[in-house]
């Protein structure tokens, strides 16, 4: 899943981890989104230079469906016993005007941040990507391509050019010029 951030926020988030927003269309909670485009969105009224977006891990629990305007568990699915709020896709909740679907998560612990799925400004998200691995949120996480590993690790090979390691899934790979 993903989260978009002001950058101002990103290097707290990291070290602190996710606080619970105190309220929103879910209530309580850490509002997240499957769909990568939806979290580029946020924060709203921010820049896009100024925004980080997180690619994350989340262990969503019991998942309450949320689809329609004044849902009796709207904003009391906590207190019910899920851990998990979801919005489905073009749902008939007329706030979400993209029809794109969301995510509230009660317990930000649930929540891995596992690398930098968007950052205009290069050298912050290398900072930051740095600081996420330093903080060993990045397990299972390729550190070449910074890709999920999924089942197992990625095929590192040695470029036939510079010999540098490099992952088959990165996105580009340059050899170094001497």
């Amino acid at each position: 899943m993903y989260h978009g951030t002001h950058m101002q926020n990103a290097h707290i988030i990291i070290t602190n981890g996710f606080q619970r927003s105190k309220d929103g269309l879910l209530g309580e909670g850490v509002y997240i989104s499957r769909n990568i485009e939806k979290a580029k969105c946020y924060p709203l009224s921010v820049d896009k230079k100024d925004r980080v977006i997180f690619k994350l891990r989340v262990q969503v629990g019991k998942v309450k469906k949320i689809d329609s305007d004044n849902h009796p568990l709207q904003k009391s699915w906590h207190q019910n016993g899920y851990d998990c709020a979801w919005v489905p896709p073009n749902s008939n909740i007329t706030t979400i005007k993209s029809g794109r679907e969301e995510d509230c998560v009660w317990d930000p612990s649930r929540i891995k941040i596992v690398d930098v799925a968007c950052c205009m400004d290069g050298a912050k998200r290398k900072d930051l990507r740095k600081l996420i691995k330093s903080q060993g949120m990045s397990e299972g996480v390729c550190t070449l391509c910074h890709k999920d590993m999924g089942t197992g690790p990625h095929p590192i090979q040695n470029c036939w050019q510079c010999n540098k390691s490099i992952c088959p899934f990165q996105w580009k790979h340059f050899c170094d010029q001497n």
